[in-house]
Formats: C-alpha cells, sequence, structure tokens
C-alpha cells in the first residue's frame, strides 16, 4: 500500500486559492516557502522558520525555465518531486504546490518582472535574465498564494534583496524573511547543485566558504584592505581549481560595490568548479573582529 504524504500536493491556481481562503476563514497566517525541488536542510529549515509561528506552510515546488539561460542546466537540474513532498511534510509544510509550466505561463504569457539596479551585477551579470526570470516567478507565486510572509535563504544574498526590493515597489502585502544560510560540517553552503561535485571536487569545494571567511575576517579588522584581500582570495581559489571566480564586497541593502568597508557589509562569490558554479557570502561586521556566516 502507497503511504501518502501528510501534506496535501496541489498543482492548479484555483485549488491553491481555495486551500489559502479555508485557512484564511479559520484564522492562522499563511507562508510561502519557494523552491525549485530537490530540497535539503537548507529548504527545511525555511519550512521549520515558517511553521514555528503556527502558520500553515506553503511550499512551491516548480523548476522555472525563465531563470535558467540556454546552455545553463535546465533540462538536467534535479526533479524528485516524491521525496521532496515527503520532505516537506516532515518539516511542517501544511502543502506543496507543484504546478506545471502551463500553470505559470499559460499560453500568451507576455509579461517579465525586472527589477532594475539589484538585478545588475554579480550573478546578473553572469547570468543574463536570470534574475528577470527569478523576480517573475516570484511575483506570480506571491500574488497566487497571498502569504502573510515568504522565507528565502540568504546563501541567495543578491536574490533576497531583489525580491525584497520587489514586494515593496510593487505594493504586495508579503514579509520577506531571509534565514541564514545552511552549511555541511566542512562549512559547504547546502545547495541542490552540490550533487553535481565529483568526489575531488567536493573536497576542495568547502574552500571557498573558508576563503569568504578569511576575507571577512581581514576586513572587519581593516576595513581598507578591500582590494588586496579580494585578489589574495581569487589567486586561493584560482589555485585551488575553481575557474572563473567572481569575489566583491557590497554594501548588504543595495548591493552598492564597496572599495572600503566603513559599516555593514557583505562578501559574496560565485566560482565555478568544474560544471558546477557555486555561491555564498558571509556578512562582515567591521569594528567587532569578526564576521558572520549568512
Amino acid at each position: 500500500m502507497d503511504v501518502q504524504p501528510a501534506c496535501q500536493v496541489l498543482r492548479t491556481e484555483a485549488a491553491l486559492r481555495q486551500a489559502v481562503a479555508r485557512w484564511r476563514m479559520a484564522g492562522p497566517p499563511v507562508a510561502l516557502v519557494p523552491t525549485m525541488g530537490a530540497l535539503h536542510e537548507g529548504h527545511l529549515a525555511l519550512i521549520r522558520a515558517g511553521a514555528a509561528g503556527g502558520a500553515q506552510v506553503v511550499v512551491s515546488i516548480f523548476v522555472n525555465p525563465k531563470q535558467f539561460g540556454p546552455n545553463e542546466d535546465f533540462t538536467a537540474y534535479p526533479r524528485t518531486e516524491a521525496m521532496d513532498v515527503a520532505l516537506a511534510a516532515g518539516a511542517g509544510a501544511a502543502l506543496v504546490f507543484a504546478p506545471g509550466v502551463e500553470v505559470i505561463y499559460p499560453a500568451g504569457f507576455a509579461t517579465t518582472v525586472r527589477v532594475g539596479g539589484l538585478s545588475e551585477g554579480l550573478c546578473g551579470a553572469q547570468r543574463p535574465g536570470h534574475f528577470d526570470g527569478v523576480a517573475t516567478v516570484v511575483t506570480k507565486l506571491l500574488l497566487l498564494c497571498l502569504p502573510d510572509a515568504a522565507y528565502f535563504g540568504e546563501k541567495d544574498f543578491q536574490q533576497l534583496q531583489l525580491v525584497r526590493r520587489l514586494a515593496a515597489d510593487l505594493n504586495i502585502p508579503v514579509r520577506i524573511e531571509g534565514i541564514p544560510t545552511v552549511r555541511e560540517a566542512d562549512g559547504l553552503a547546502m545547495s541542490s547543485r552540490n550533487r553535481f561535485l565529483t568526489a575531488d571536487q567536493r573536497r576542495i569545494a568547502p574552500l571557498l566558504a573558508g576563503v569568504l571567511h578569511d576575507i571577512a575576517l581581514a576586513l572587519a579588522q581593516d576595513g581598507a584592505r578591500v582590494a588586496a584581500e579580494l585578489a589574495a582570495g581569487r589567486r586561493r581559489l584560482l589555485a585551488a581549481g575553481f575557474d572563473p571566480v567572481d569575489l566583491e564586497v557590497r554594501a548588504p541593502a543595495d548591493l552598492a560595490p564597496l572599495e572600503r568597508v566603513t559599516g555593514e557589509a557583505r562578501v559574496l562569490a560565485a566560482a565555478w568548479l568544474g560544471r558546477t558554479r557555486l555561491i555564498d557570502n558571509v556578512a562582515i561586521l567591521p569594528g567587532s573582529g569578526s564576521f558572520a556566516a549568512g
């Protein structure tokens, strides 16, 4: 006998709106955790955070074609829905919204949401059109679900700030919550793409977090050394086998580039290890002589 998951799996707009409407009548808040599936402990931390306040948590699973470039891994991206549903239920999700592409982008769909400024540079420069796809699908999911809060991981820090901006600019009545990055025991930020690493690459991969931590600690002590610390970090990563490597220090609110750290800042990285692109970031806390993994 098949064991049924402890949460509903809905696939249409009408079914999702009906479920949320019933919750609204009963009174509990609603939380949304947008994902592309292939859930790991980082996603589960978002679900638990949403459920902790007594909210009914909707987990969306949708591999969004609009955020993948023509030579990226849309086809290869892992799709593990049955396992994802079980994991989401175990973490406290009330339902999983797993629509087909035709539900999110029906015939004749012609609208793109673009967030200026925050979508430029960093991952936006390396992946043209990526953040337009992210902004469009997140806007749709927020409007479909109309949650009280939506939860995003700080590992994708540029994405988190972009989503905060679009929700504010479009007057979407939702609280955007950022949850600290969940890491493996050796410091590697958890990601669905980590499974693409070979055994040798997986051994090397934690160096990315180590370099970020070292840069953040150095800049917390001397904020004038941005260029020197970034250059040293790039050299270490390239020598280890990462290539190409993008390391930058940015202001957290608007992601403006910083040549000197005088207040809170973030050091962000995007680096390829073989065919796998890894991203990570760490908060710099100047004057404290420390950093915060984020």
